[in-house]
């Protein structure tokens, strides 16, 4: 029987000062830093890749005219001791065609301050240039203004181009696009928070009036400055309970690059400590329900009533359940069932905690306000990932069926030092020593499960996953953070772009066998809101259904392209293709041409 996560912390202390020894961290880093052998000789040539699997990747980010490295931030030196660890986010990457030329665009942020954010324009000859500069949204880590941790794009004003959000460890900023040639700051009007330590945002629409509206999570309380500490008791309470994080702002769109924080009256009065959020419509109500990965603590998962107010369905559903380290969320329809399981990352490490991503799963006979989830994770195969951060769903080999990329690796320093024992004595003490960072055991250049082999797991249609990663290209051991997938050359292929902390911006281009088809939808909404964010779009194929929805954010700090990409498989055509759009209206395509993006207006 498995332990609980509560059982399995009293166990961290044994097991880590065995890991200790020299000749367990021998063995230890020995695996860290290297694929095993099973998976070096799974690699091969690209014929039986192929074969095999239907795909490989390739890292062209040199190549592709990308040579972006992040830097971390420098906070308090009152947290000199473990700055490692408590500057350990930022590296975030978006898609989005801002110029509306059709080719997908990278956005990517930078932590350290002064440093510079990019905007990767696609070029369309396979490579980018950086206009982030020359269009003003690079220069946005300045002194007292705080750090960068993620970005997701919205069109607020539905002129047809998307807006950047910009979320900090500090003050969050809004530009508005000017036609895809240059951005206009607006966050002075905008009545966002003055400063809010978060590390989560996403665009929706919640009240389905046609204008979008913004969720953004807190990490650190908001009355913290990271860089100027009134003391040093700003760290969670609990390694499982903790609430005493970040506020929560729902803020109500008007359409004119304004906003109503109408948190406390929709209901969402939480301090837990926010990692990532996400959208959809899990229930069929037409309305998006909140999916919110809480580090220190259980996931929360509110149902949107469609008046205006959330409840707090986390405990009912059962994803509300385990404490655990949340760092993750996204939704794919991994058995092609007309419906949305939820993917949420945590930790595992070898022979110390082995907390165990989560993969719920809707329960059979379930559904609206009675719907369940059970967690299949190990069952499916796609439990243990390391200290997992980011992950997406996408049909990586167009086969008909999604698959799963999960990056991983928290703090990469000493290979040979190991600070998993002092981690554990500070996990295991009481609340007045947690939650005081001057208590926390100094890291001294160790590591902290570092140079982690990322998980590429590819999904047989029938409910498992095989990890991948070695044989299909995945190799990189830098500390991953943000992915993302979107078809960046037009091919009918889903690439994958990788942010890594303290590390590369990674772009793997992928090249799929050719047999296998697929269709493409690219949504804009006129009673909707124009990005159509929130529409659902069914594609029925050989006796096959499979739902997608356009997200404005999904996974952690990041953001897929806008078009919808479905594969396949060998030979297949498409019956219909049904679209909801948040306005409620429905569309129906019968029998659309493969092998090509449809630009669908909402009719």
């Amino acid at each position: 029987m498995r332990k609980s996560p509560i059982a399995r912390g009293l166990l961290i202390l044994f097991f880590a000062a065995l890991l200790a020894t020299p000749f367990v961290m021998k063995r230890w880093h020995e695996r860290a830093g290297s694929p095993s052998a099973a998976r070096a000789a799974e690699a091969g040539t690209d014929s039986a890749v192929f074969g095999r699997y239907g795909f490989r990747l390739e890292e062209v980010s040199k190549q592709s005219g990308v040579d972006f490295a992040h830097s971390a931030p420098t906070l308090d030196d009152k947290l000199a001791h473990i700055m490692p660890q408590v500057a350990s986010m930022g590296a975030a990457v978006s898609v989005v065609d801002f110029d509306r030329d059709g080719w997908q665009d990278l956005y990517v942020t930078n932590s350290g301050e002064g440093s510079l954010n990019a905007l990767y324009r696609n070029r369309r000859d396979g490579t980018f240039e950086d206009v982030a500069a020359a269009l003003g949204v690079a220069d946005l880590n300045r002194a007292e203004t705080g750090v960068s941790m993620g970005a997701v794009w919205g069109d607020y004003d539905n002129d047809g181009f998307e807006d950047l959000f910009l979320y900090k460890w500090g003050r969050p900023e809004l530009f508005h696009n000017d036609g895809g040639k240059g951005f206009t700051r607006v966050t002075d009007k905008a009545g966002l928070p003055s400063w809010a330590n978060a590390n989560t945002a996403l665009w929706f629409d919640y009240d389905r009036d046609g204008k979008l509206d913004l969720f953004l999570g807190g990490y650190y309380p908001e009355d913290v400055n990271l860089w100027h500490l009134k003391n040093t008791k700003m760290m969670p309470e609990s390694f499982e309970y903790a609430k005493n994080g970040g506020r929560k702002y729902l803020l109500k769109g008007r359409g004119d690059g304004t906003f109503e924080d109408v948190t406390a009256a929709a209901g969402i009065n939480t301090r837990r400590w926010a990692l990532a959020c996400a959208a959809a419509d899990l229930r069929g109500t037409g309305y998006p329900d909140l999916f919110i990965a809480n580090d220190y603590g259980v996931s929360e998962l509110y149902f949107n009533d469609g008046r205006g107010h959330f409840r707090d369905a986390g405990e009912q559903t059962g994803v509300g359940f385990a404490p655990k380290s949340g760092m993750n969320i996204s939704f794919g329809d991994i058995l092609n069932r007309g419906a949305f399981a939820a993917y949420v990352s945590n930790i595992s490490e070898d022979g110390v905690l082995v907390q165990g991503n989560n993969l719920w799963v809707p329960r059979e006979g379930t559904g609206g306000d009675a719907l369940k989830y059970d967690n299949l994770a190990e069952e499916m195969g796609v439990e243990l990932g390391g200290w997992s951060f980011g992950a997406q769903f996408g049909d990586l080999n167009n086969d008909g069926a999604l698959d799963l990329y999960v990056v991983n690796g928290y703090v990469s320093l000493d290979r040979g030092a190991n600070y998993w024992y002092d981690y554990s004595k500070i996990a295991g003490g009481n609340t007045s020593i947690i939650s005081d960072a001057a208590n926390w055991p100094p890291m001294k250049g160790r590591s902290l499960s570092g140079y982690q082999q990322k998980r590429v797991w590819v999904n047989d249609g029938a409910g498992k996953f095989a990890d991948v990663a070695q044989a299909v290209g995945a190799r990189d051991t830098f500390d991953g953070r943000s992915v993302v997938m979107a078809d960046l050359w037009n091919r009918g292929v889903l690439d994958v772009v990788v942010a890594n902390q303290r590390g590369p911006l990674l772009i793997y281009k992928n090249t799929v066998a050719p047999e296998n088809a697929w269709v493409g939808f690219e949504l804009e909404g006129t009673q909707s809101n124009r990005s159509a964010l929130g529409a659902q779009v069914r594609v029925y194929w050989a006796g096959q259904e499979q739902v997608q929805e356009v997200s404005g954010g999904s996974g952690f700090c990041a953001q897929n392209q806008r078009p919808l990409h479905f594969g396949l498989g060998k030979g297949a055509r498409v019956e219909r293709v049904e679209i909801r759009w948040p306005s409620g209206k429905t569309q129906t395509l019968e029998q659309p041409e493969v092998g090509k993006v449809h630009h669908v207006k909402e009719a």
